[in-house]
């Protein structure tokens, strides 16, 4: 928030440990992430050396408590870490989103004091990598109608199904994986690498978030034992809570992004001279400056008053549909704008635009899509359901 994207002195109001856990990021994304992440990027390869340092960094699980060898940050100082890893790429942010919002989560909020003491604190280290397995190929925005079935045998449990685009899917070391039991209530179970009948398959060829790991799961007579049940977790309320803090953490993410192609296209318009002076002299230029400041500063107030609702325990999941739903428009808008100011060098993996607004196009559909997100605000004021 420092600078230039910090119109309304917003960090004058963050507590010092929120101020530095968002510059140690920053510092991190500058040293680490942003030197590598376009060559990744173009080669379509997640920088797996980034993992260990992630994990020394603390920001893995970085809102769940210290006593499972977490950092223990409150929500706000956990959004300006996303902000901070997606200034780098969102596929950064979507590695460090699933590992803590949508696997560490679930054990921590869902799971048996055994499953947090076993799993937590080596996740936190980045030891053991986590996936989420809920969507499936032909259920995405109604996962209630998952075919993905879990039956009772002995002891255990025996899974049978597929889950599809599925981040870090095929580098996890655990899943977390959703099924309908026998009654048609929805489980989740703790699937672990190497166990038999677990397969995953890495989704490839794709011109978005190429510097993540996407895959697909299967499962076939998967025999999981009791002991990796998720004992609290039944319904679907259960996955859409992790989805819940999934999406809280993406928007503030794409803040990041946003200020990375503002920041970006600042500076090229004041260095960039046509006509005899610098494109951002034009009021064309200006005009489109003006436009992405201006909404980068009203989400900006928007993530820090959910972040402040999160941790005083009153924020409700249509706030979080809210924040996503205008934070990653508006990202992409910034981008494609930033892009035009650049001309056809926005386009050149030198500049990080076009790889940003590729990127963004995904989080716009991810983790609830742009309409989906619009209709539960619209239920929200209507009281009536329009999903179908």
């Amino acid at each position: 928030m420092s600078g230039l994207v910090d119109f309304f002195g917003l960090e004058s109001s963050l507590a010092d440990d929120e101020r530095l856990a968002m510059q140690s990021v920053r510092e991190f994304v500058q040293a680490e992430v942003k030197p590598i992440i376009a060559e990744c990027y173009e080669r379509g390869e997640f920088p797996h050396q980034l993992i260990d340092k992630l994990g020394e960094l603390g920001v893995l699980g970085a809102n769940l408590p210290s006593d499972y060898g977490c950092a223990g940050m409150n929500n706000v100082a956990y959004g300006l870490v996303m902000q901070e890893l997606e200034a780098g790429d969102s596929g950064i942010r979507s590695f460090a989103s699933v590992q803590g919002a949508l696997c560490m989560y679930p054990i921590y909020a869902f799971g048996s004091e055994a499953q947090r003491r076993r799993f937590l604190p080596a996740m936190a280290e980045g030891k053991l990598i986590g996936c989420f397995g809920l969507t499936e190929a032909n259920f995405g925005s109604n996962p209630s109608g998952m075919m993905t079935r879990a039956d009772r045998v002995g002891d255990g449990w025996l899974l049978n199904g597929s889950k599809a685009w599925i981040t870090n899917g095929s580098i996890a070391d655990l899943a977390i994986v959703w099924a309908k039991d026998k009654d048609g209530t929805i489980c989740g179970f703790i699937v672990e690498k190497g166990t038999k009948g677990f397969k995953s398959k890495e989704t490839k060829h794709k011109l978005s978030l190429r510097a993540s790991v996407t895959a697909e799961l299967f499962f076939e007579d998967c025999l999981i034992p009791e002991a990796n049940r998720l004992p609290e977790a039944a319904g679907l309320k259960a996955p859409l809570m992790c989805l819940t803090q999934a999406r809280y953490g993406i928007a503030w993410g794409v803040l990041g992004a946003a200020i990375d192609c503002f920041q970006t296209a600042v500076s090229y318009a004041c260095e960039r001279v046509q006509f005899s002076h610098p494109i951002a002299a034009h009021q064309l230029t200006q005009e489109k400056l003006v436009k992405m400041y201006t909404e980068i500063c009203k989400a900006q107030l928007l993530c820090l008053q959910i972040g402040r609702m999160k941790d005083a325990g009153k924020l409700k999941p249509v706030h979080v549909s809210m924040a996503k739903m205008n934070n990653v428009s508006m990202a992409l808008e910034c981008a494609r704008t930033a892009r035009s100011i650049l001309g056809a060098n926005g386009i050149v993996g030198e500049y990080p635009l076009m790889r940003h607004m590729c990127n963004l196009e995904s989080v716009y559909t991810y983790e609830g899509t742009n309409e989906i997100h619009l209709l539960v605000i619209g239920q929200h004021i209507t009281g009536i359901a329009a999903f179908d």
